[in-house]
């Protein structure tokens, strides 16, 4: 239960630039709603140390330098927005709470995480909107948040981060370090450039839809929860390590990343888990920083969207059925494709636009307006290179930073585990049929089988089995040919007692299906070189029985077959 102890606005402290300042292209091309984001701070030992009155002063100090994030958004021809520079300030909140922090729990982006930053009504005319909002929020322990919502018209991750460093210094009393770029012309086209762009810019079309669907509005309306994954330093290197074993020309340079590992992962179990047909195509929109890919590169603290996002695409039966390393393939190649030319290429597009607002998706859960990115797409936004922590504003680091909310089906970031071990942590949102499958096939599969023994009342001695189908298109050395047409999955089996599969954990069927999944499909003689030759060899199931491959005359074999059945 939160309480509203006071609500200011806070102006830049000294008389800042009027007038109004342009948005670039890639400005006009995000939501018109707030990024939210929210730190947690243990309890203020110093009790000489008064946190409201600190952060209001040093924000008001703030907005002098940053002084677009106290204006107001307005309308212009062909759906443009630009920033009117009139110092009407930001929304500060100041809140008190029952709930502790520890009731955070693992920090997953709830509602109750959400209640920490203040609430925009967004069907307001836009120039009543603050750009910036505050809260924060005392809790019964004695801990404190700092809730906030920056503009996502205004500022990308990384000009966030710049903005709250800064902010956060000024907070202890220290001189600003970095002052923002604040031009966003350099990013404008001039007038008389007519030149048309040179590629087709697919990832400003609409995303794929769910086959046999016209739109998107029933998948929008459909409940949605978030879970909070965390994937250990080892997990990531597995993932790393096997995604950079599928022969690819993009590895020849540089190894897949973690990044691009996890999402691709992360992909592959949404397609598993929305149980999409083969021939479904999917996407992952993946945001590409071009700071330093234009030529000359953009000013090092350029304030202003500078992400252009990217899609890769491909079919659901293609991304599950090849190695994880084919869906980091598809990213790699989406990634590389933001050279300086692409970006030009970009703002050519969006000039011959005339209505940029169509490029703008709602980021509001729930809400059925703007683009739909979920199923049978997912976004993942990379907060891993972010220096996202220890924001100090003078009572210490935060114990805790993370999104405020998941906006929409499919929406996930990637950042780094909070203890700084390598790990990830990764709040994603899904549809509520959804979500217990995506978190693991192997945990269902193995529920079932389980369910199954107990309900036929197996004795414990009863050994019983689950069958998995195996795809080995790429398993194969060298794999077999990219649209092969005939059966290629082996039906691989894993097996132990009735007594076993009920009396051990859940884990334990798993890790025998993961067993069955992940050894070798079949090892056998690679060829019979005569007639009369033959090798006996043990059965893959190992279940004593033997496989015998055997060559003879073609005049001998069916009768061979014949009495070697009737004598068996």
């Amino acid at each position: 239960m939160l309480t509203l102890k006071a609500s200011y606005t806070v102006k830049p402290l000294e008389p800042s630039p009027t007038g109004h300042v342009y948005l670039s292209d890639f400005d006009q091309s995000v939501a018109l709603t707030h990024a939210p984001t929210v730190y947690f701070y243990r309890p203020i030992s110093g009790h000489f140390l008064n946190p409201i009155e600190i952060l209001k002063n040093s924000l008001g100090k703030a907005l002098t330098i940053f002084y677009p994030l106290a204006g107001r958004l307005q309308r212009t021809a062909r759906g443009r927005l630009e920033v009117n520079c009139n110092s009407m300030g930001a929304l500060f909140l100041e809140t008190e709470s029952e709930a502790k922090i520890s009731d955070f729990g693992d920090f997953t982006p709830t509602s109750e995480t959400r209640a920490l930053i203040p609430y925009v009504d967004y069907n307001k005319p836009i120039d009543e909107l603050p750009l910036l909002l505050v809260q924060v929020t005392n809790f019964s322990c004695g801990g404190i948040s700092l809730g906030l919502g920056i503009s996502h018209v205004l500022v990308d991750g990384r000009c966030a981060t710049h903005f709250v460093s800064e902010w956060a210094r000024i907070a202890r009393s220290e001189e600003p370090e970095n002052l923002p770029f604040l031009d966003r012309t350099v990013l404008k086209l001039e007038e008389d450039d007519l030149t048309p762009p040179k590629f087709d810019h697919l990832e400003f079309g609409k995303p794929p839809m769910l086959i046999g669907q016209t739109n998107n509005l029933e998948e929008q309306k459909k409940e949605t929860t978030v879970v909070m994954l965390k994937l250990s330093k080892e997990q990531i290197q597995k993932l790393k390590k096997e995604a950079n074993e599928f022969p690819s020309v993009y590895t020849r340079s540089k190894p897949f990343t973690r990044y691009e590992a996890v999402t691709a992962h992360m992909w592959r179990c949404s397609s598993k888990a929305r149980l999409h047909e083969i021939e479904q195509l999917t996407s992952v929109r993946i945001g590409v920083d071009f700071h330093n890919r234009m030529v000359p590169p953009l000013p090092k603290h350029y304030f202003g969207n500078a992400v252009l996002p990217m899609r890769a695409t491909t079919t659901s039966g293609e991304l599950l059925s090849k190695p994880l390393g084919y869906g980091c393939s598809k990213i790699r190649e989406a990634i590389e494709k933001v050279t300086d030319e692409y970006i030009r290429s970009s703002l050519a597009y969006m000039k011959r636009e005339k209505d940029l607002s169509k490029f703008r998706y709602s980021h509001v859960v729930g809400s059925t307006q703007g683009a739909f990115l979920g199923n049978p797409n997912i976004v993942i936004t990379s907060w891993i290179s972010l220096p996202l922590r220890g924001v100090d504003f003078g009572w210490g680091k935060e114990i805790y930073m993370a999104p405020g909310a998941i906006a929409f089906d499919g929406k996930s970031f990637i950042f780094p585990g909070r203890d700084e071990d390598g790990s990830f942590d990764i709040p994603f949102r899904l549809q509520v049929e959804h979500m217990d499958a995506f978190k693991k096939y192997e945990a269902m599969t193995a529920h079932l089988w389980r369910c199954a023994s107990k309900a036929r009342r197996h004795e414990i001695e009863q050994l019983t089995s689950v069958r998995v189908p195996v795809d080995f298109h790429s398993r194969m050395v060298p794999p077999l040919p990219k649209h092969y047409f005939g059966n290629a999955v082996f039906p691989m089996r894993a097996t132990t007692t009735s007594g076993e599969l009920l009396s051990k954990p859940l884990g334990y069927g798993c890790s025998k299906i993961r067993e069955a999944i992940e050894k070798e499909i079949y090892m056998g003689p690679g060829t019979i070189a005569f007639d009369g030759k033959s090798f006996i060899f043990p059965n893959r199931d190992e279940d004593g029985s033997f496989d015998a491959p055997f060559r003879l005359l073609v005049e001998h074999m069916d009768a061979f077959k014949k009495f070697f059945s009737e004598n068996t």
